[in-house]
């Protein structure tokens, strides 16, 4: 009996362990010792990663993970391009078991571009919308709707965008170089951030047409950036009158105001600090579990991550925190889902740094540690 009770309370507090864990899936550049995505635990109590993978699927760089809403389908790009051992750049699709976030892989099909680095499901879940970033100028970057099938399987494109280059930068704008895509809290239209065009350029999203379900506002097809300023990733505030979209050539993180697909410039953010003459490159942003605080990584010579905190007038910023990520090039970061800790992919510097944060405040404090990965470039929880 006694030994029946302690097996028991055994099971009670293993239990209790298991629950604080949270699955976490990274995704990597396989370029080096890596070899596709990673499943991890994360210890929600004290921000500490089991250091041995639960899972590895195997990927040719998956370098960008879409959650569906129900977390049952994961999606990857497979950033593949010329010179690469697979020069085709692709998307995968995967069975994910919600509670355990453990992966069976369902189809793999072209993105019919190169270097695929973003990509984002409708609100439906009716397709997925693929960036081709295009490092070649011949054809440069697209963006790829892919329909998705039974089951979470990936069809082939059924409709394709081309874009024209700026030219302001000869080095890096001599082509179009799509960078994310992203639909409006609503679901009704969808953004598509071109690099090398200096665009955000603006779709209606129209599942009744099956084969084309992207259609561009006839009164404002694009919305104009600063020249040379190269737009990558773009959110939206969850009532989606505000949208806030990294400006990776300046180094700068701006704040657009939205009204039924249109987007007005209100104010721009520079990320380093004033005086700074070194190499900038705006990357990854994501708002705080609360609402509260924005976040954004500088990469180049900087390596920061800044926080602003958000009006809740008019979706404005004002600098919060600034902190060094202590390490290389933090090209995606996460917030845990309790927004307690912050994750950082430090993608040159082959490792993921954990760091407390002050959730009513936004600033980022003490490193717990650093789960050693080589090149991880995404980070997807999957909150209960």
């Amino acid at each position: 009996m006694v030994f029946k009770v302690l097996l028991g309370s055994l099971g009670v507090m293993l239990g209790a362990s298991s629950a604080l864990a949270t699955p976490l899936l990274i995704g990597t550049y396989t370029g080096g010792e890596s070899k596709g995505i990673y499943l991890y635990q994360f210890d929600d109590r004290t921000g500490h990663i089991d250091p041995r993978p639960a899972q590895v699927s195997p990927a040719e760089n998956p370098s960008w993970l879409v959650l569906s809403a129900d977390h049952r389908l994961l999606y990857a790009v497979d950033e593949n391009g010329e010179g690469g051992r697979d020069p085709v750049g692709r998307a995968s699709a995967y069975r994910m078991d919600p509670a355990s976030g453990r992966l069976t892989f369902i189809n793999r099909t072209s993105s019919l571009g190169t270097e695929p680095t973003h990509a984002s499901l409708s609100k439906d879940g009716r397709y997925l919308f693929v960036a081709n970033y295009a490092v070649s100028s011949d054809p440069g970057g697209t963006l790829a709707v892919l329909p998705v099938g039974k089951g979470g399987a990936l069809g082939s494109a059924t409709q394709i965008k081309t874009y024209r280059a700026s030219m302001v930068n000869p080095a890096r704008q001599a082509s179009p170089h799509v960078h994310s895509v992203v639909s409006s809290p609503d679901g009704r239209f969808v953004f598509v951030q071109d690099l090398g065009g200096d665009r955000i350029y603006a779709y209606r999203y129209d599942p009744a047409r099956r084969e084309m379900p992207l259609s561009a506002l006839r009164d404002q097809p694009f919305a104009e950036m600063p020249a040379g300023s190269g737009p990558r990733h773009l959110i939206f505030s969850p009532d989606g009158r505000h949208a806030y979209v990294t400006l990776e050539m300046t180094g700068q993180v701006a704040v657009l105001d939205h009204s039924e697909g249109h987007l007005t410039l209100r104010q721009t953010v520079t990320l380093a600090p004033e005086g700074f003459a070194g190499k900038v490159g705006a990357a990854a942003l994501h708002l705080s579990p609360d609402g509260r605080f924005l976040s954004v990584t500088n990469r180049g010579a900087d390596n920061h991550l800044l926080s602003y905190a958000i009006s809740p007038e008019d979706g404005s910023l004002k600098l919060a925190d600034r902190r060094a990520v202590e390490g290389n090039e933090p090209r995606e970061f996460a917030f845990s889902p309790d927004g307690r800790f912050v994750l950082i992919a430090n993608q040159r510097s082959h490792g993921v740094k954990v760091f407390r944060r002050d959730s009513a405040s936004g600033v980022v404090g003490q490193e717990v540690e650093t789960l050693s990965i080589d090149q991880a470039s995404d980070l997807k929880f999957l909150s209960r």
